[in-house]
């Protein structure tokens, strides 16, 4: 299955439990300015990081510094007002509108899917509600994945388009029985909402959210581009820097709207600590809740980050002591999630080690230099650097296509020995299967081809790709 974007917005929820030690201490003393320069700077001499770094203290910000440029090609640097795409980060507006809805008794936790979307397939109409997609436990999995999406103009991603997408997405489990991260479960969650209220998500989340906050600097849509904003850069796996001005995405409930570490902090001292946005008794009905007082109570950090290709943000808040770290970031994802955790073990009184090249980059290097073999023997090492709740067999797949669709005979043999070693390292992965049939159908081998997909169906029978494969082969 061809690679695009891992998630819009890889972005994902994290919740981790962390020590903690003097942290307010360590961050008043005079010495922490420097120790933090000097790790972030590690970043910048690889060019994997530009952008901002704000971490406050009960909300006051002690450390505030922006770094690199924002637009390359016409030289203007990165600012502390900088705006930066936030990525999934918005997916935390959706869950405070959804829960005042509920506690307003517009909204119930265990209202199905239907009573809002009745055109949806009947299974995901009548057994999904509104707290398994707040919870990703819908069984909804990513429309970014359906094909043709990606071909799609700007203009035409409406949001009842995205609803018709959704709609076409097979439910990868029964609702409520597992958990897999879901964008179209949260454009589902802005959908309802708009059918509840009358009022469009902008509207709901400007009039609750950030016009009473005075978040002045957020930009919730973005048809015409956002004044004083960052563009994404990447580089290729070849090690090419490239924007990321062709990824046409326009904001969701699920992700994608512009801000500020300034604004995004006013957001999470309010989403964690105030009364502004909801009472105990509507924040007790996130279903994290327990697990948030048990961080709060144990030193442990909860952690809220947005990534795509070129961008990448995250807020570490440290609820014991309202420490807050966020770090923005016009770079390819995870390196604000490497720098800000970085800057939090510094501050726990830890080492840190020096950033890595991104796994991507660091196998293909090696694959060129060493050979599989050595990308075989190396592969923990080699992908250090990666998202940790991405499965890994994603750095050989990403690899694995970029050759395969070089134009380039050699580079597509490599390419099916990289999907191979994929299937190796990961066998009980349907998608790695999937893949390596592609790769052998495109270098003329049909039987190892059929053979491929076949495995891949036998892990995972409602595989569409691998399906509709077989069909063309039979």
């Amino acid at each position: 299955m061809r690679w695009m974007v891992n998630s819009l917005i890889l972005s994902l929820m994290v919740l981790k439990l962390v020590a903690q030690t003097n942290l307010s201490e360590r961050l008043h003393d005079p010495s922490f300015p420097g120790k933090a320069q000097a790790q972030i700077q590690k970043y910048i001499d690889l060019d994997l990081f530009s952008g901002v770094v704000l971490i406050a203290d009960h909300g006051v910000p002690v450390y505030h510094q922006a770094f690199g440029m924002a637009d390359r090609a016409n030289q203007i640097p990165i600012t502390t007002s900088t705006r930066f795409n936030i990525g999934s980060m918005n997916k935390a507006f959706t869950k405070v509108v959804i829960l005042q809805l509920v506690s307003e008794g517009v909204l119930r936790l265990e209202d199905t899917l239907g009573k809002f979307l009745p055109d949806f397939p009947a299974e995901a109409r009548t057994k999904v509600t509104v707290n398994q997609l707040l919870n990703h436990r819908s069984g909804f999995g990513d429309y970014h994945q359906l094909e043709g999406y990606w071909d799609m103009p700007w203009e035409e991603k409406t949001p009842e388009k995205l609803l018709d997408m959704a709609s076409q997405l097979p439910l990868m489990f029964e609702p409520g029985t597992d958990q897999a991260y879901s964008n179209a479960g949260y454009v589902l969650l802005g959908a309802i909402a708009e059918k509840a209220t009358g009022q469009s998500y902008f509207d709901l989340v400007h009039r609750r959210i950030t016009e009473p906050l005075g978040m002045v600097d957020t930009y919730l849509q973005h048809q015409n581009p956002v004044p004083d904003r960052a563009i994404g850069y990447l580089y290729s796996m070849r090690g090419n820097l490239e924007d990321n001005e062709y990824l046409k995405e326009p904001a969701t409930a699920a992700g994608g709207s512009y801000s500020t570490v300034a604004d995004m902090l006013t957001f999470f001292q309010a989403y964690y600590y105030g009364k502004q946005l909801w009472d105990d008794a509507t924040r007790q009905m996130d279903e994290r809740y327990s697990y948030l007082q048990t961080l709060r109570s144990s030193g442990g950090a909860s952690v809220v980050a947005g990534g795509f290709e070129g961008s990448n943000t995250v807020c570490y808040a440290q609820l014991k002591d309202q420490i807050t770290i966020l770090v923005f970031a016009n770079m390819d994802e995870p390196v604000a999630e490497n720098v800000g955790l970085d800057l939090l073990n510094i501050l726990r009184g830890k080492e840190v080690k020096p950033p890595e090249l991104p796994a991507v980059r660091a196998v293909y290097r090696t694959l060129v230099d060493q050979g599989i073999d050595a990308v075989r023997d190396q592969f923990g090492e080699l992908t250090q650097n990666f998202p940790p709740d991405d499965s890994k067999d994603m750095v050989l797949n990403q690899v694995g296509y970029n050759l395969l669709y070089s134009d380039n005979p050699a580079e597509q043999a490599t390419a099916v020995n990289v999907f191979r070693l994929n299937t190796e390292l990961f066998p009980n992965v349907a998608n790695g299967w999937d893949s390596l049939g592609e790769a052998l159908l495109k270098t003329g081998d049909r039987e190892g081809a059929r053979k491929a997909y076949q495995r891949a169906l036998d892990i995972n029978p409602d595989l569409a790709t691998a399906v509709q494969a077989l069909k063309k082969l039979r």
